[in-house]
């Protein structure tokens, strides 16, 4: 802008050259607030359901989307838990011999490889969400929970392709394991997992933003949790310690999976021990990061 036209505009006579009737509205700024005001829990809540469209329109535009730009495209996700389970069962199957004393350990690893990863994924992609999703976060005021919620759905779906490759496998595979009316709990331990997966993508978004080095962290613990859980192994066989099987017992990965497999490969309803756990976790869990993750919700704006 130049310095006639600077003087033109302060002296409040229009400098494009327009109509003068243009009005200018005065705002007072009582009526401004921050993008990013942490709104009281009961309203942030109500906020979040409002927005439940855009949460679930980004979801589905994201999903099936991670292997974009290759040549097998969307089979990768189908691929991949498969490729991983071939490996495992060379390595600890035939090598170290962990199946020993486990009924179809194909379908048993396939359970494993296909239903954790979703889980160390919530936390070690769920952790990026607000980073990713910073420009929209400052460009637009809506409720920041929006994101790892949208990351929760967008991974459930994501899910669902290697799950259907899964059991045609497992029927096909021997020592089949054919189709019952159990297989219909699968969708109760599916929604207990993603109740899960959302309440630790919540609190690993929230520690990541406020320590950035827990990016490369998480792969680590997530790994280790990975190995601590039975996927290609019956801990029972190597763990005696009392206290050691409680832990394993309490651990809700270990749960979601030997959950998975009575109800696909040994056709039998887990223990309500089991139900009970589950759920105390995947509530708990969701419950106490939602409110730890609303805490914050006026940091997640600000550059690190």
């Amino acid at each position: 802008m130049s310095r006639a036209s600077w003087a033109s505009w302060s002296d409040g006579q229009p400098f494009w050259g327009g109509s003068s009737e243009v009005s200018v509205s005065v705002v007072e700024l009582s009526e401004l607030y921050p993008v990013g005001r942490r709104p009281p829990l009961v309203a942030y809540i109500r906020q979040l359901w409002q927005r439940r469209h855009f949460i679930w329109a980004d979801a589905r535009a994201k999903a099936l989307g991670s292997q974009r730009g290759t040549f097998l495209g969307n089979a990768w996700l189908i691929a991949k838990p498969m490729l991983d389970a071939i490996v495992y069962f060379l390595v600890f199957g035939l090598l170290l011999q962990t199946s020993r004393g486990i009924d179809n350990f194909i379908g048993y690893l396939i359970i494993g490889v296909t239903f954790f990863p979703p889980l160390q994924r919530a936390v070690t992609g769920g952790s990026q969400v607000i980073v990713t999703g910073r420009n929209l976060i400052r460009g637009f005021s809506f409720p920041r929970a929006a994101l790892p919620a949208s990351y929760t759905i967008r991974s459930a779906i994501d899910l669902v392709p290697p799950m259907i490759a899964l059991l045609v496998l497992v029927v096909v595979l021997p020592p089949h394991a054919w189709p019952s009316w159990h297989w219909v709990l699968i969708v109760p331990v599916l929604a207990l997992q993603v109740l899960l997966s959302l309440g630790l993508t919540l609190a690993a978004s929230r520690i990541t933003t406020t320590i950035p080095d827990m990016r490369n962290i998480w792969p680590f613990l997530t790994q280790f949790w990975f190995y601590a859980s039975g996927v290609f192994f019956s801990y029972e066989r190597f763990i005696n310690h009392p206290v050691m099987l409680r832990a394993m017992d309490l651990n809700p990965g270990y749960l979601i999976i030997t959950m998975y497999r009575d109800v696909i490969l040994y056709q039998r309803v887990p223990q309500p021990r089991m139900w009970l756990i589950l759920s105390a976790w995947s509530l708990g869990l969701t419950a106490v990061s939602f409110v730890f993750f609303w805490e914050k919700e006026e940091a997640y704006g600000v550059e690190r």
